[in-house]
């Protein structure tokens, strides 16, 4: 019986961390996605990824507390991420860490407003963007 209680202890942790990415536009969410990786490392789970392209779906998804990170689109129409980001960091309870990503380098004192965890500018560097997200990773317990 001890042997089938590790086993249920092994599944529990090999599954990946959980990412909210949040952008309107299909082609950044799918920069993200590429630039991050599969998972984070050689022998790691798989990211599970949720894609929303409303800030309404997002703010709802970041309510449900079945995050580890949430990507967030500075650049999105309407309700930038930054905006989003100062929302969920005031509003959602045990908000988890948040990235944002910005236009270009110099927004970087915006996204510092919006107590963004972390911030990588457009164009996305994939090597900055996957250290950016396995850093803040690896700050969540749960992750």
């Amino acid at each position: 019986m001890a042997a089938d209680h590790q086993d249920d202890t092994t599944a529990a942790t090999t599954e990946g961390p959980r990412i909210l990415l949040y952008s309107d536009d299909v082609d950044t969410r799918e920069q993200v996605r590429l630039g991050v990786g599969r998972r984070l490392g050689r022998g790691a789970p798989d990211i599970r990824w949720t894609e929303t392209a409303t800030p309404a779906a997002a703010l709802e998804q970041a309510e449900s507390g079945q995050f580890d990170l949430l990507v967030l689109d500075g650049e999105a129409a309407k309700v930038g991420g930054m905006a989003l980001a100062r929302q969920v960091k005031d509003e959602v309870y045990a908000c988890p860490p948040v990235l944002v990503l910005t236009g270009r380098p110099q927004d970087a004192w915006l996204a510092a407003w919006s107590d963004a965890d972390a911030v990588v500018s457009q164009p996305l560097d994939p090597v900055e963007l996957q250290a950016a997200v396995a850093g803040l990773l690896s700050r969540t317990p749960a992750a």
